[in-house]
């Protein structure tokens, strides 16, 4: 700028003042024309880049299967809507075109899709065994079928909560074998088992505890198996008074999906009323649809006067209907040594379910202990659905009949937490009541959180009382 000044003052000096101010003018057109070019093109450029990132971005998003959307996903497997991660929120199914591919043992091939190699033809490894894992719908429809009612007195109750690891549990006694205690899986307190028949009991004050109506329940975790040993059971030992087994029910919860030998199975011996000994069993095939691998099987009993029943998530395995009747139990372990150890928890022993008719006309409200959810959550469980069915079904044949939902807690917690998550549990079974086709003006739901209590909350036995949902007739 400072040579144009000076090379235009020189001209005018010399006089030549026309020419000076004829340069001046084409300089300044040619200065407008560059910078309104320069302009143009800099808008030219930015709107090319910002197409050019929409198509890159299109195309990121095409190449992973699926164009994304606010509104979610839907399982294919169970139809849950509005999904946002890789896995179903309802049944942990895996998101539609999320897979990467499994690679071939046999040439290396990545990024294989389906039974076999691509390249080779080698076979998915492992996919001739493989088992379809149990989603959380498949298990609530075979809950939705189940007869098993849980009893309404309860009398002993162990959610394995707050003792210390690496001690024997509280509430039991040790019958025999090598090993017992408390440990955590995943998170949470448990009971561990380990040996050849390590058998324990529960501490009672009575030697004989078992009335004639009377029901069992408790978890077994269910894990990958290494070995090959058919020898790890769980068996419910049914005890008469003078310490004979009379009813012996065992569950294999072994998954081996590393080759074609499944263990998973039940057993059971009995002793009839008069003392013939005799074996009934289902197969592992019955039992192998209802198993995922390392989660947790709900079994369940019940014995009324001389019937005996076994469940294994909700579905009835054993239906025994002339048994000797027991009064005392132990919980003891069969394991193989490739595979020693059994965990349990929620062991919960009841006196027989009255009927809802009887319930509701002596009470004018019927208290449930069958209703029951994730820890800290307002999920219903599946075998919670047998109980939803029983009071979907009296409300159909009883137009009349409406219902306050009440949702109780123990005193484990604060009431900031308490108050809320029992009001979202009462309204979770309003909603499967719905479903059931009850007209949601017949019900309404109220979170009593832990101040109405009807037990001592210092017991654990007190606590699984007021841990309740009462249904008050209105």
């Amino acid at each position: 700028m400072k040579k144009l000044v000076l090379f235009v003052t020189v001209l005018m000096l010399v006089g030549n003042v026309a020419n000076a101010q004829n340069i001046l003018d084409r300089l300044g057109q040619k200065a407008k024309e560059t910078v309104e070019k320069n302009l143009e093109n800099k808008v030219e450029n930015a709107v090319n880049d910002a197409l050019n990132g929409k198509e890159k971005e299109q195309e990121a998003t095409e190449q992973d299967g699926e164009v994304k959307s606010a509104a979610g996903w839907v399982c294919t497997e169970c139809g849950k809507e509005g999904n946002t991660g890789k896995f179903c929120s309802d049944c942990g199914a895996k998101k539609p075109g999320d897979a990467t591919g499994w690679k071939c043992t046999e040439c290396g091939k990545e990024g294989n899709t389906g039974k076999f190699c691509s390249d080779c033809g080698g076979k998915k490894p492992g996919a001739e065994t493989a088992a379809k894992p149990v989603s959380k719908n498949q298990a609530t429809m075979a809950y939705a079928k189940s007869d098993f009612v849980p009893g309404d007195d309860i009398f002993f109750d162990d959610p394995v909560e707050r003792e210390k690891v690496g001690e024997f549990p509280l509430h039991w006694d040790f019958v025999g074998g090598e090993e017992c205690e408390i440990v955590t899986l995943n998170g949470e307190q448990v009971i561990k088992l380990s040996g050849w028949h390590t058998a324990i009991t529960p501490l009672m004050k009575e030697a004989s505890y078992l009335p004639e109506d009377f029901t069992i329940e408790f978890d077994v975790w269910s894990k990958d198996k290494n070995g090959d040993s058919g020898n790890n059971w769980i068996d419910l030992v049914l005890l008469d008074e003078n310490g004979d087994e009379v009813i012996v029910t065992g569950v294999n919860p072994d998954f081996n999906d590393a080759d074609n030998n499944y263990h998973a199975g039940i057993g059971c011996s009995y002793h009839t009323p008069t003392d013939d000994i005799r074996n009934t069993e289902a197969k592992g095939e019955a039992l192998l649809p209802l198993i995922q691998p390392n989660s947790w099987l709900h079994v369940s009993v019940s014995f009324n006067k001389r019937a005996y029943k076994y469940y294994v998530n909700g579905v009835r395995m054993i239906n025994i209907p002339n048994a000797k009747h027991p009064v005392r139990f132990n919980l003891r372990a069969v394991s193989a040594e490739d595979n020693p150890n059994f965990y349990l928890k929620n062991i919960r022993v009841a006196k027989g379910a009255v009927p809802l008719y009887d319930r509701l006309a002596s009470e004018g409200k019927i208290v449930t202990y069958a209703i029951t959810f994730e820890t800290g959550k307002a999920d219903l469980k599946p075998e919670s659905m047998v109980e939803i069915n029983r009071i979907a079904k009296l409300m159909k044949e009883r137009k009349d009949l409406k219902f306050e939902v009440q949702g109780h807690c123990d005193n484990t917690g604060s009431d900031k937490v308490n108050d809320p998550l029992s009001q979202k549990r009462a309204e979770a079974i309003v909603a499967e009541l719905v479903k059931q086709g009850i007209d949601k003006s017949r019900l309404t739901a109220v979170g009593k959180g832990s101040h109405s209590p009807i037990a001592d909350n210092s017991t654990d036995e007190g606590r699984a009382k007021n841990r309740r949902v009462e249904f008050v007739k209105k």
